[in-house]
């Protein structure tokens, strides 16, 4: 996923920017650098030639750093936006108002970024406390700056020169920019009365403090439970050396992904499985359970005054979907689509547990699907997902991913001393045009866990793209946190290949970051309608099922001579598409919980609507479980869940330009085309028509269906 933080949600409704923009902090009127790295000052040279600039970013080192920092910010951006707010209605242009807005997003969004990377990653707590606090500072700025009145009267008064075509006429990316403006201001409530106004401004207030505490709460969770060896029967070998404690307990966190999907995947002990996975269910539910209830009684409160019938209609109005009403009908459609392959694939593991208890009444739980899952690829399939790991070391992973994406989109990565990491094995690298030798942007990877750390895998944006004056283009900075099981004394960091699939999809919206072409920092990039921002990320998945793909990296450790070969693979496919109904019945029961959550209604309990979708539309959860209190999603993908299944439809029709291709996956061709006109492209006109250029079509969901082994309607 790309992560939205909370912070950003005040520029979305301040600027209406529908994802991450960022641009350079201010000192003394130049973008501040830390000293060049060797090579670093070669590529910057390079990129001035372009007319590019590529910036490496400051990481402040202490808390008073990161106050001076976000003090140097504000005063800009006031300094701006005063300074558009003052000037003669009659003097208004689309220069000294509409792009002025866009200035300052991405002038504002960069710290923004810093704070919130600083908040998920650093190595130590002062800072992340440090950032928290920055971060408080910032939005109670953001939500007052979004409520003033002179600000969207500037704005206005270009807009009616406009309509009165005294102004020049707009085109293309500029055309978008003013219309979204202007139309996101009456979303935020601009047009309404002085008291309404007030009204949304402390709500929105109260909304920001709510959607931070959940984020912190989440990030500084540390829930650790032991088990004895014996306990553990299944997991792993290289998991439990890894975990053994002292005592000879092995602990598992299940804070951690990778450890509790090391546990759920293999422990043959039912009741260790039941165990955590109510442990998990739980995490921090006390704090957040109360949180989240407020939560969505203040977005109710805040769609009603701005006229809407639900928050999930105000949140996807300016999305692919339009409508709540769209999203649901989306999403009911392939539940029912998928009915007889979910309820064959049940019984199916019903049935091995029922072998494997001696009871031939078992029923499967919420606790049981992962395990039997994977049992159903060894049994039926003969796929040992933990077998596998051997043929994806993570260093050859990340060359052969490389390998495969410099070969399709025409590209060159190169790696660059990291002179200030925020954490030790942070490392810096850069992206060329291969052809041009153009440099296209920078990126941070930190691959594996570490205590305080963002505790799954995402994208976040650094500095955005956009083009500065008529001469200078910003390239991005972006970086990659993950966490991936780490090397032991005994053997390499493995991956599983659902691992694999992650890094691929995570590093898709990486270069949707970095390969931006657009001018405004509120389309560039994967700033893009949310339930299409994952598009172009979950096609890249489809090269982690290619054999001439994966026959460039993936070889046994140990024998580097020995590949995984197409048996394998082939049998992986039809193992995949054996569970694939129980896999999206579990993403549409989410998606479900999401949207139910932010339908009209009042005094609602989220614990409430979600465990009870569950059962509806996949498996009952643990009693007096919680499970949406540990859901990050619900604070920047709040009624947008359902965007994974709508941009899965897209991906699955964007990976046939591939299918169809003389070369298959590893077309230049198509590669190229993918990248000139979804990835370059971003939100700078809008999506569907860059869909239908690059396939040449109109899109279609048959790919999709197809995919997931049912009949289409």
């Amino acid at each position: 996923m790309t992560k939205l933080p909370s912070a950003f949600l005040l520029l979305v409704l301040l600027f209406g920017c529908t994802a991450l923009e960022q641009s350079l902090v201010p000192e003394g009127g130049k973008s501040a650098s830390v000293p060049p790295a060797a090579g670093l000052q070669e590529l910057q040279a390079l990129a001035e030639s372009f007319g590019n600039e590529l910036t490496l970013p400051v990481f402040e080192n202490s808390p008073e750093e990161l106050t001076a920092s976000l003090d140097r910010t504000l005063k800009e951006a006031d300094r701006r936006l005063n300074k558009m707010a003052w000037q003669e209605p009659a003097s208004a242009t689309f220069e000294n108002t509409i792009l002025v807005m866009d200035d300052v997003v991405h002038l504002v969004q960069t710290m923004s970024n810093r704070l919130y990377l600083t908040l998920e990653s650093h190595g130590r707590a002062e800072m992340r406390e440090a950032a928290g606090r920055e971060l408080q500072r910032l939005q109670a700025w953001e939500v007052k700056t979004r409520y003033r009145e002179d600000i969207f009267m500037a704005c206005r008064a270009f807009d009616e020169l406009y309509v009165r075509a005294r102004r020049p006429q707009l085109r293309g990316e500029n055309l978008k920019l003013y219309r979204e403006t202007m139309r996101d201001f009456k979303r935020d409530g601009l047009h309404l009365n002085a008291g309404d106004r007030d009204r949304l401004e402390a709500l929105q207030n109260e909304l920001n403090q709510l959607a931070q505490s959940f984020d912190e709460n989440i990030t500084d969770a540390v829930t650790v439970t032991y088990y004895s060896e014996e306990e553990l029967e299944g997991v792993p070998d290289s998991f439990l050396r890894g975990a053994r404690q002292e005592d000879g307990k092995i602990q598992v966190r299940a804070t951690v992904v990778t450890d509790y999907l090391a546990v759920m995947e293999n422990a043959v002990n039912e009741d260790v499985r039941r165990r955590l996975k109510e442990l998990r269910y739980r995490i921090v539910q006390a704090e957040n359970g109360p949180i989240l209830d407020r939560m969505l009684a203040v977005r109710d409160e805040i769609a009603e005054i701005l006229g809407y019938g639900s928050w999930a209609d105000y949140r996807i109005e300016p999305k692919m979907a339009g409508t709540a009403a769209n999203a649901v009908s989306f999403l009911e459609r392939f539940v029912d689509d998928l009915d007889p392959k979910f309820d064959q694939e049940v019984e199916a593991m019903r049935q091995l547990k029922a072998e494997e208890t001696g009871n031939p009444e078992a029923e499967l739980a919420i606790w049981d699907f992962r395990y039997y899952m994977n049992q159903l690829r060894k049994q039926q399939y003969q796929v040992d997902t933990e077998a596998l790991r051997v043929y994806f070391q993570y260093e050859r992973v990340l060359a052969g991913l490389f390998d495969v994406y410099e070969q399709i989109f025409g590209l060159e990565f190169l790696d660059l001393p990291n002179p200030q990491e925020w954490a030790p094995g942070v490392s810096l690298h850069a992206c060329l045009d291969a052809e041009s030798g153009e440099p296209l942007g920078l990126f941070y990877l930190d691959m594996f866990p570490r205590e305080g750390k963002y505790n799954h895998f995402a994208q976040f944006d650094v500095i955005g793209g956009k083009k500065l004056d008529r001469n200078r283009y910003q390239r991005p900075v972006a970086a990659l946190l993950c966490n991936f099981t780490p090397a032991n004394e005994e053997q390499p960091s493995l991956l599983s290949h659902s691992e694999v699939e992650t890094l691929f999809h995570e590093f898709g919206h990486l270069l949707h970051t970095v390969l931006t072409r657009s001018s405004y920092a509120r389309f560039s990039g994967a700033n893009v309608p949310r339930d299409f921002v994952e598009a172009p990320s979950q096609t890249l998945e489809n090269w982690c099922w290619d054999e001439e793909v994966l026959h460039r990296f993936a070889v046994d450790y140990r024998n580097p001579s020995k590949r995984i070969d197409g048996e394998v693979l082939e049998r992986m496919r039809q193992a995949d598409l054996a569970t694939k109904g129980t896999y999206y019945r579990r993403q549409l029961a989410l998606a479900l919980s999401d949207l139910r959550m932010h339908l009209r209604g009042r005094n609602k309990n989220a614990m409430t609507i979600a465990n009870q979708t569950f059962e509806e539309v996949f498996m009952a959860v643990p009693e007096d479980s919680h499970f949406s209190a540990y859901w990050g999603h619900l604070t920047g993908y709040d009624a947008g869940y359902y965007g994974y299944a709508w941009a899965d439809a897209i991906a699955a029709d964007l990976a046939t330009l591939f299918e169809r291709a003389p070369k298959g996956y590893l077309d230049p061709e198509a590669g190229r085309r993918l990248r000139r006109e979804i990835y370059e492209q971003g939100d700078s006109r809008d999506v569907s028509t860059s869909i239908r250029r690059c396939l040449g079509r109109d899109p279609s969901h048959e790919a999709f269906v197809k995919s997931l082994g049912i009949q289409p309607r």
